[in-house]
């Protein structure tokens, strides 16, 4: 897998809507005479989670917003600007923009999943079979959108100095033959290619298990530049970024049990190769 040197692009010259919004809530946070420390203490999120924000490297969530207008009193001011948001090409749903912003910078990423293959491990003809199945069906542009949007998302495992990516994946997502056969072998052996990467562990959670410690559902955790430990959860129609230290801890732990039950990653590569039949 190539590994060519990620760049972000040169700074536009009018602000970007979460740049405006984040400086609203900065001049906001000033008035009300709260220093960035007090508010970020106040709201219960790291200094650096609110630095980002009001520079507008990180967007404002409603959840944060919404909290943020109840602290800092605006009268509902910072909830409706995040609802008014452009909807970042109709590719990203918002409640999911502070996540990918995390993950995109992130030094190591841990992910379980029961259901689909991550869409960082995900093919293009994958995740257009996925979207096939969409409910309510959406528009061949919307769908367009939001496979761009996951393919760059993947981009970041070619930085040139990637993150370290551990997966743990239940069988039942390297079984399921989204999109028909050729789809599913296209995207098996796109598996084990990654599972050759350095810096890449994929683990199979075999099936038949008399229990193990995902049965709650999956989640992701994510270790930022400045080392704070971050977990993911997703819903059918919502999300939540955890910061809480307590509550990141739990999921760490699951996710330590999750990888003793699982295949070790030889053995994965060697159950992804009988799946191809090279066994």
């Amino acid at each position: 897998m190539a590994n060519p040197r990620f760049r972000r692009g040169p700074r536009k010259k009018y602000p970007t809507p979460f740049e405006a919004l984040g400086a609203q809530l900065g001049r906001v946070r000033a008035a009300r005479g709260y220093t960035q420390p007090q508010l970020a203490t106040a709201a219960v999120i790291s200094l650096s989670t609110l630095e980002s924000i009001e520079q507008g490297r990180r967007p404002l969530t409603l959840e944060l917003a919404q909290q943020f207008d109840e602290l800092l009193d605006t009268g509902g001011t910072l909830e409706v600007g995040v609802e008014n948001l452009p909807d970042l090409a109709a590719a990203i749903p918002v409640w999911a923009l502070a996540f990918m912003d995390a993950e995109r910078t992130a030094i190591t990423i841990s992910s379980f999943e029961n259901q689909v293959l991550p869409g960082l491990l995900q093919t293009e003809a994958y995740m257009r079979a996925l979207y096939d199945y969409r409910v309510p069906v959406q528009s061949p542009e919307e769908t367009t959108g939001q496979i761009a949007a996951r393919l760059e998302r993947q981009e970041i495992l070619q930085r040139h100095v990637p993150p370290i990516v551990s997966f743990v994946l239940s069988e039942a997502t390297v079984r399921d033959r989204f999109g028909g056969s050729e789809v599913y072998r296209e995207q098996l052996s796109h598996l084990r290619a990654c599972a050759g990467v350095p810096g890449i562990t994929i683990q199979i959670l075999p099936l038949g298990l008399a229990g193990h410690a995902g049965l709650s559902g999956p989640f992701v955790l994510l270790e930022t530049p400045d080392h704070e430990h971050l977990a993911y959860v997703e819903t059918q129609r919502g999300s939540q970024l955890i910061h809480d230290p307590d509550e990141v801890s739990i999921l760490a732990a699951k996710y330590a049990m999750l990888r003793s039950q699982a295949l070790n990653p030889e053995e994965t590569k060697g159950l992804l190769e009988q799946l191809l039949g090279e066994r």
